[in-house]
């Protein structure tokens, strides 16, 4: 990561005799030394000496969670795409961005230009207390607070903002490893089993096993990441990341080679077989996933007007009033497809066809395609609003409390769509229905040990993968 250090920083590296780079106590900085009150305040102390990095995260998908070099400016969870899970940030703010790397992301009148709004601390405290309320905008708790049966204390500001250093495991985690709500719930190879995970379970990430971090693989250039589905256009990020000598897209041959066997004939399939196809044999190792979530059947509710939680297998709940019926499997073999790195997504400005299952997000590639190879996937489906007159995907206001039109308040599917497609200054023809939908996501760790590796057989038999699961055409 490239760090900017003004002087005196720079002078007390020097007076220590360690690089201006290297990972510095930063409870030697009488700044950090204070009674802060905010999150606002931090950022403000570690500004007076890292000038430039908030200008940095302020051009990242961590920051703006849209599509850099989109020009129609729908593409992006904060814009007009969709997804099966909450289906879109907008309205929904103060829930959805309780993982934002900011402080304050209440409505649409958020400042994506102030500095002091950006939370450092989210990404770089090590103390490992540090946590946003789930429902605070992305602050933490001002006050002890019980949400979820789980009492939420406010941070110790100076004790976590001295504790700063690069990122760990942890940092990554709280947001990517909960993503949609929950443990394990739009991740399957992303869970909070990464933590302490296994050689069998992650070759990669296991102390047993390598022992890497998330940013060994996604090298980070001026706070921007490699290896993530939304790029910034091709010749600004590769210019960037060439500059500092760091490659800008993410593959396995970085550190493997591009022939990676002894035995020329397995080399012979990397032209068309991703690595994971064959070495991430099943996901959803450490935990369930959640594969389907099917919202019309929300609103059940008991004789006090709560809404009814079912608890199924492992503790996850199979039937939740305010979101429907869901279902968690483990143990998963994935779908697999041609994939070109690229997706394709669904706004709420495309017709959709209700007459069959509705791609969300689907991977771009063909077999004719150099550029593409198989890769494994875990789809997501359920069932998602949608407005059965335009035949258009919709943006309901989930999250308020009742007489807001929100769903989670009144259990008014119309009143919680007009609410959030007026949020978006989209029309909504006032009917609605429900429609079956699928949402892809790479399955790229959880990576296996060579000896659990998939065999020739489980693809070249018949009746086996090659022609059970949909997507692969021709090799």
């Amino acid at each position: 990561m490239n760090v900017r250090i003004n002087a005196s920083v720079a002078a007390l590296c020097v007076l220590l005799a360690v690089p201006a780079t290297a990972q510095i106590d930063h409870s030697e900085f009488d700044v950090l030394d204070q009674d802060f009150q905010s999150g606002e305040e931090v950022t403000r102390a570690c500004l007076e000496c890292h000038d430039g990095e908030a200008a940095e995260v302020h051009a990242t998908l961590h920051w703006t969670w849209r599509q850099p070099g989109d020009e129609t400016g729908l593409i992006g969870k904060a814009a007009h795409t969709v997804n099966n899970f909450c289906i879109n940030v907008n309205s929904n703010w103060p829930r959805c961005t309780s993982c934002h790397v900011g402080y304050g992301w209440k409505d649409a009148s958020f400042d994506f230009t102030a500095e002091e709004k950006v939370d450092c601390l989210i990404c770089h405290e090590q103390t490992g207390t540090y946590e946003k309320f789930p429902k605070g905008a992305g602050y933490p708790a001002s006050e002890p607070t019980m949400f979820g049966g789980k009492l939420y204390e406010p941070p110790a500001w100076a004790e976590v903002a001295q504790s700063v250093g690069p990122p760990s495991l942890n940092n990554c985690g709280v947001c990517h490893f909960f993503g949609g709500g929950g443990d394990a719930v739009k991740h399957g190879d992303l869970d909070s089993t990464m933590l302490t995970a296994s050689r069998d379970l992650d070759v990669h990430m296991s102390e047993d096993g390598a022992g890497l971090t998330c940013q060994d693989c996604h090298t980070t250039v001026d706070h921007q990441m490699a290896g993530r589905q939304y790029t910034l256009p091709a010749s600004a990020k590769d210019e960037m990341f060439a500059e500092a000598g760091v490659e800008s897209q993410m593959a396995c041959s970085a550190c493997h080679g591009e022939e990676p066997h002894a035995r020329k004939l397995l080399n012979g399939h990397t032209a068309k077989v991703s690595c994971q196809a064959c070495h991430i044999p099943v996901y959803a190792r450490g935990q369930a996933t959640k594969t389907w979530w099917d919202w019309s059947q929300a609103g059940k509710r008991d004789a006090n007007g709560k809404p009814i939680v079912v608890t199924g297998p492992d503790g996850k709940q199979s039937y939740n009033g305010k979101k429907g019926a869901f279902r968690w499997e483990r143990d998963l073999q994935p779908e697999f497809y041609w994939y070109d790195g690229t997706m394709s997504y669904v706004a709420i400005e495309d017709t959709i066809d209700p007459s069959s299952e509705v791609w969300l997000q689907k991977p771009n590639g063909s077999a004719d395609d150099p550029g593409s190879r198989l890769y494994p996937f875990k789809i997501h489906r359920g069932r998602t609003p949608y407005d059965s007159k335009t035949d258009n995907m919709v943006v309901p206001k989930l999250l308020g409390k009742a007489g807001t039109g929100a769903y989670w308040g009144d259990f008014d599917w119309d009143s919680a769509i007009r609410v959030g497609m007026a949020s978006v200054d989209v029309p909504y023809s006032g009917e609605y229905g429900f429609v079956e939908t699928a949402y892809a996501y790479p399955v790229t760790h959880q990576v296996a040990p060579k000896e659990m590796t998939t065999d020739c057989t489980t693809c070249h038999v018949k009746m086996g993968r090659k022609e059970l699961k949909p997507g692969l055409g021709e090799l």
